[in-house]
């Protein structure tokens, strides 16, 4: 490891940790993956940025690390407090359609919105209904001393392990009141390993076990999956805050009952902190949500949001809104357009500046504080004491943890169509070449009529400039 100790805040014990790896030859990092039964919403995708962080500034450490990112794609009921139908079988119900094929559509949506955002590929990205197997076996050794048999199915009895409920603050939280009541259940926390099919009803997704043809419960998978990958004790568990009140708790309850030891399976349990808008916490049940689809329909490359979330530190609430959006994207074209500059003008393969990369360590090392690393980028382009050269060299570690890609973007590439765009690029480019030949013959009443005209049409000109023109930001 170089540079300064790496800090970071540990919900388990609620407060700033210095990171020891288990073994300094393999950081293991385990997140909880998206439910695919439909896209992931901007509020979703903030998880991944953070945990990209997370595993890019481990790396430029010098750690070698082994991330593991789940796909649900059975299991996860339609409240996180064990409560309700399964989500995948809900969709399959309203849409018609067969069950693996939405899995397969949405698990290939969300790859392709991690590709977009510059998210690092993980090292694995299991899908839960591949290790139904082993749920079983994991089931079968935990339920002698740990759990109870009722008509729906198996139940984890949380008072067989100890302290349960620390991490969500409390074992009596009430937040574990949420769970389901179900006659017969022991304690309203205690929460489903297995789900049995009710009688007269057919799943199309189901698997015969001991405790009857039915489907795994949703914590379950994360604790077989995290174990098979990463071993019984790894480093990190990350997750949405709202993991941390009843799924990882239950995650820890069924480590615990499966070491038969009071270890909670990771060291550090990092969560973010909610994406809001004005009306509340962005979520697919209150109907309306935002995917990132949405955000390049307007205009937006996904870049802009990726530093829309780097703004703001991870454990703080992010509000949207399409205000801060566009604020986050002038500054990333800002930033495309300075290192174009230096590129132009560079000359040899340059030297790091080290002081804008022990500031950079500085400010991530503190529990990933980006807010206080992107002034430092700034800050970096603008110094003309380093010469071109240097500054991009420089700019290579800060594109290794803040994923932005500013050495290989450029300002075209950031000039997104919006999809209600009413001029195409062709006609867009003819009418420029229009309004040059009217400023040649000194016809500047012609000249601002095609300005005016594009500019009613959603395009900026932008005289003197080599790009010529852009879209419009929506307000």
């Amino acid at each position: 490891m170089t540079g300064a100790p790496l800090i970071l805040y540990n919900s388990l014990s609620r407060s700033p940790e210095a990171f020891a790896p288990l073994d300094p030859g393999n950081v293991r990092i385990y997140s909880c993956g998206p439910t695919v039964y439909h896209y992931a919403h901007l509020g979703n995708l903030r998880a991944y940025v953070f945990t990209d962080t997370l595993s890019r500034t481990i790396a430029w450490k010098g750690w070698p690390l082994t991330h593991v990112i789940n796909i649900t794609d059975v299991g996860h009921l339609t409240s996180d407090a064990d409560a309700g139908d399964d989500k995948m079988e809900a969709a399959a119900r309203v849409s018609g359609q067969d069950i693996w094929a939405i899995a397969k559509h949405y698990t290939e949506a969300f790859k392709q919105n991690l590709a977009d955002l510059n998210v690092r590929t993980p090292t694995h990205m299991p899908l839960a209904t591949d290790h139904v197997a082993e749920m079983i076996a994991w089931g079968e050794q935990i339920a002698p001393r740990h759990c109870y048999q009722l008509a729906d199915g198996l139940y984890f009895d949380t008072t067989t392990v100890p302290d349960y409920g620390r991490l969500a603050g409390a074992a009596d939280d009430a937040a574990h009141g949420r769970i389901e009541t179900v006659a017969g259940k022991r304690h309203p926390q205690d929460f489903a390993i297995w789900r049995t099919t009710p009688p007269g009803e057919t799943r199309q997704m189901e698997w015969d076990s001991p405790w009857g043809r039915g489907a795994p419960g949703w914590h379950l998978e994360c604790s077989v999956m995290a174990a098979k990958y990463l071993g019984a004790a790894f480093d990190i568990h990350t997750g949405g805050i709202d993991h941390r009140e009843i799924h990882h708790p239950n995650e820890i309850a069924q480590n615990q009952a499966h070491c038969e030891c009071a270890d909670t399976g990771a060291t550090f349990w990092m969560h973010n902190n909610f994406l809001v808008d004005r009306t509340g916490k962005m979520s697919k049940s209150s109907g309306e949500f935002l995917t990132l689809s949405r955000v390049v329909e307007r205009g937006f490359h996904p870049l802009s949001y990726r530093l829309m979330c780097l703004q703001a530190h991870y454990r703080s609430e992010l509000e949207f809104s399409w205000e801060n959006l566009a604020a986050a994207q002038v500054r990333l074209k800002r930033w495309v357009h300075a290192v174009e500059t230096l590129r132009q003008r560079a000359d040899g393969a340059g030297a790091t500046a080290a002081g804008y990369l022990e500031q950079l360590d500085a400010a991530l090392s503190d529990d990933l504080a980006t807010p206080r690393a992107l002034p430092v980028l700034d800050a970096l382009l603008g110094d003309k004491k380093f010469s071109a050269a240097d500054r991009l060299a420089t700019l290579r570690a800060f594109d290794a943890v803040l994923g932005l890609d500013l050495a290989r973007l450029d300002r075209a590439t950031l000039r997104v169509r919006p999809a209600d765009a009413r001029i195409e690029e062709p006609a867009i480019a003819a009418r420029l070449t229009e309004r040059n030949e009217a400023r040649v013959a000194k016809d500047f009443g012609r000249s601002d009529a095609i300005r005016d005209e594009l500019a009613a049409a959603g395009v900026e000109v932008m005289d003197g400039d080599p790009l010529g023109w852009d879209w419009k930001l929506p307000g």
